[in-house]
């Protein structure tokens, strides 16, 4: 009998920021690891010190994605995908246009959904695997000034619980898919949103690391779960204002309020001259 491989782990999205952090994490506990992104000058950069194993990857592109499935279990067991890649336009929704929203679901959507079929295409012939799809909160809840983000982060937190349904309606037990839903990160995506009005919901509650973020990643590949929230209070919190949608609406003016609050003390803490 063959041996299995070493552990495979693509990462999309990972030439920076939060796809990078998870890909340094895995790679610490010993995954091999494939770093996708669409600049491939910036992925093979942050590649070189985990082993330089990196592809261009436009994750819109369904085919593409079915070849870089294929590369990953060429080299040994394709044991996870992380769908990390991610865009975010704020405002309100009418300010958006077509182009505008069509990119934000193209790449958050569609883009996870291309992954998650070109890895199942895989896990499923080989019985095992686990896609872990990086959602956010703003999947959970609809998010004030991120309203067309929020939906295209709805839409994959319900494709991918469907279709870990249908997986095991299939009859495949050890083909897992998973939810990571983080609070606001301080990466790049964030960086440039101090003062923007639209991206106040990021700033309601934890400002996370790219680092906690990713150690969770890591445990949530070791343990496969349907949703999970970081942190988990923040799960709570939000739930239940989904459950209660008027509520919800009626406190809109105090989530400005904590947001507006929550960028001034982002800003004093990125500005502090201790800080590298």
């Amino acid at each position: 009998m063959t041996p299995p491989g070493p552990r495979v782990a693509v990462v999309t999205g990972a030439a920076g920021g939060l796809g990078r952090a998870i890909a340094t994490a895995l790679h610490a506990d010993g995954w091999t690891v494939l770093l996708t992104d669409l600049d491939p000058e910036a992925v093979a950069a942050a590649a070189a010190p985990l082993g330089g194993w990196s592809a261009a990857l436009d994750v819109r592109d369904e085919d593409a994605c079915a070849a870089v499935a294929a590369t990953a279990a060429d080299r040994g067991d394709l044991a996870l995908w992380v769908n990390n890649a991610g865009v975010l336009t704020t405002g309100p929704s009418w300010e958006h246009d077509g182009p505008t929203r069509r990119r934000m679901f193209d790449v958050n959507a569609l883009g996870a959904m291309n992954g998650t079929l070109a890895a199942l295409a895989v896990m499923r012939g080989q019985g095992h695997g686990h896609v872990l799809n990086v959602v956010s909160l703003a999947g959970l809840i609809a998010a004030p000034g991120e309203t067309v983000y929020a939906a295209s982060k709805h839409a994959l937190l319900a494709f991918s619980l469907g279709t870990l349904s249908d997986l095991r309606i299939a009859g495949y037990r050890r083909v897992h898919v998973s939810c990571l839903c983080p609070d606001g990160i301080w990466t790049p995506m964030l960086h440039d949103r101090l003062d923007d009005p639209g991206a106040v919901a990021s700033f309601t509650g934890s400002m996370l690391t790219a680092q906690q973020v990713a150690a969770r990643a890591v445990r949530l590949a070791h343990r496969p779960r349907p949703v999970v929230s970081l942190p988990r209070w923040r799960g709570a919190q939000v739930r239940l204002l989904d459950a209660l949608p008027r509520l919800a609406v009626a406190l809109t003016p105090l989530v400005q309020a904590a947001g507006r609050a929550g960028q001034r003390r982002q800003h004093r803490r990125s500005t502090r001259p201790d800080r590298p």
